[in-house]
């Protein structure tokens, strides 16, 4: 019997956890929730840069805003990276909160919807530094090439709609709407990888798109009945050829970036069930399926060092 308050534990999963690396053609850096930091030591992009991390009270209850101290500590964490270009996947507080800081902070572009431009307008972001992208567009920073796929959230969107005016922060959650969803392909000389980062698809959107690793989003997937999880996996994973998969948005993301990455209790999702599911997909498929580690420099193109 599950309780209420109880949480999967990833020590039944340590074979899964993704080594880190000590260089490569491209470094990634997980920072919890979707957030993903990919350099290849002369440029960096980073998806969302979420790292304030709200308690659940406050996030059900109060006002939130984007906590300008952390997002430095996390920036003097990672080494300063030579971040020029903050992608957000859709508008969400878990997605686009901190993004105009991270932003700001490294005078990069901040670029998504009209949504996320709106998000990065309430703080103060220069419409110079605001891209807003559609299907198929793609942008270029040093090495990176970033090519924008429609996508769909996953079932149970809590904040659909747009953000149609700047958004000045503190605010209620529930003031950081939807807006598009991406798919995001990167491809660089090393590799192509997609980030997915919320677990819904369109039918049929990436046919024909190619990618060696997915940053797979897997919240709330855990809920989803098994035959939505198969077509999620076909749709994104089987679809562009992907030998590797690396779960992202498994966390709970009201929890610090300070302690240990947590999975979400069970009322709020199952990871068991979903690594239950995707294992069985994965033999079939033969991909490798990995959860990373926060804060740890990995390779996502090179050996896994598993058995």
């Amino acid at each position: 019997m599950k309780l209420w308050s109880s949480r999967p534990s990833l020590e039944r999963y340590s074979a899964q956890l993704q080594p880190g690396t000590a260089g490569g053609g491209v470094t990634a850096w997980f920072l919890g929730t979707s957030s993903v930091l990919l350099s290849d030591g002369h440029t960096a992009v980073l998806s969302d840069g979420f790292v304030t991390r709200p308690g659940l009270a406050r996030v059900v209850f109060g006002r939130i805003a984007p906590d300008e101290r952390v997002v430095r500590a996390a920036i003097e964490r990672l080494g300063s990276p030579p971040i020029a270009a903050v992608v957000c996947v859709h508008s969400h507080y878990d997605h686009a909160l901190d993004a105009p800081v991270w932003a700001l902070s490294a005078q990069a572009e901040l670029v998504g919807s009209e949504s996320t431009a709106n998000i990065g307008r309430g703080l103060g972001v220069p419409e110079q530094s605001l891209r807003v992208v559609g299907e198929g567009d793609t942008l270029v920073y040093g090495g990176f090439e970033l090519t924008f796929l429609e996508s769909e959230h996953s079932p149970g969107d809590r904040f659909p709609g747009t953000v149609d005016a700047p958004l000045v922060p503190p605010g209620r959650s529930r003031q950081w709407r939807t807006g598009a969803v991406y798919s995001v392909l990167v491809s660089h000389r090393c590799g192509r990888l997609l980030l997915h980062a919320s677990a819904g698809f369109r039918p049929g959107a990436l046919h024909g798109t190619r990618a060696d690793v997915v940053y797979l989003g897997v919240g709330a997937l855990g809920r989803q009945p098994a035959r939505y999880v198969e077509a999620y996996w076909d749709e994104v994973v089987r679809a562009t050829g992907a030998r590797r998969v690396v779960l992202i948005h498994w966390d709970d993301f009201f929890v610090s970036l300070d302690r240990p990455l947590r999975p979400m209790p069970y009322p709020a999702d199952d990871l068991d069930t979903t690594l239950r599911r995707l294992s069985t997909l994965s033999a079939r498929d033969a991909v490798e399926v990995l959860l990373p580690v926060a804060w740890q420099p990995s390779d996502p193109f090179g050996p896994s060092g598993q058995a």
